[in-house]
């Protein structure tokens, strides 16, 4: 009795995990294949524990920047994001970015997140323009409250001069797009983004 409760225990820790054959993992485009899908499953499960020891390497060379106006509720200013590095590493593609506040107040706090209790950079997404493919933030799982594996922006509010580098992590798109665009809520799309 006590073995097959052991056996039951494992396969639901191991199902809610997505490490069982057949799960989908979190993140990637949004039209995937079957077979794409239990690629990232396994690139998906793996991933975030190698991203909460260490986020990607820190890039200061910018590769494409945008200047906005940004705000929300009684928060409002101008802020510059300088992409400092869009990397495909395997399966995988990583970007990383900084946003310097230049007049004003800004709001990371929430800005950049899928609701105003999402303190992270979840709603950034990649657009391949070449196959007409949106690629979301990867997730640590499969479930409804499953995490980015991205950074998060919890009490970022930023005055005049203030920066915050950012990461977050994507399925990456096929080995042929050597450029993509990058969509940030507040920012808008940024364009013609080289992938090194």
């Amino acid at each position: 009795m006590r073995k097959t409760f052991a056996l039951a225990v494992a396969a639901i820790a191991l199902a809610g995990c997505g490490v069982l054959p057949g799960q989908q993992g979190g993140g990637g485009e949004e039209r995937q294949t079957r077979a794409a899908a239990e690629g990232q499953a396994t690139s998906a499960s793996t991933a975030p524990q190698e991203q909460a020891s260490s986020a990607p390497p820190q890039q200061t060379e910018v590769i494409a920047s945008r200047e906005a106006k940004v705000g929300g509720g009684d928060t409002y200013g101008k802020a510059r994001v300088d992409v400092t590095g869009l990397k495909r590493q395997g399966r995988t593609l990583s970007l990383t970015w900084t946003v310097t506040a230049l007049d004003g107040d800004v709001n990371l706090h929430n800005g950049l997140g899928g609701g105003p209790l999402d303190f992270t950079v979840s709603s950034v997404s990649l657009i391949d323009p070449v196959n007409a493919k949106r690629y979301r933030v990867a997730r640590n799982g499969t479930e409804q409250g499953a995490a980015c594996v991205c950074s998060g922006t919890q009490g970022q509010f930023l005055k005049p001069g203030e920066a915050s580098t950012l990461y977050a992590v994507f399925a990456a798109p096929p080995a042929d797009v050597t450029k993509i665009n990058i969509e940030m809520p507040m920012f808008g799309v940024i364009t013609d983004v080289p992938i090194s």
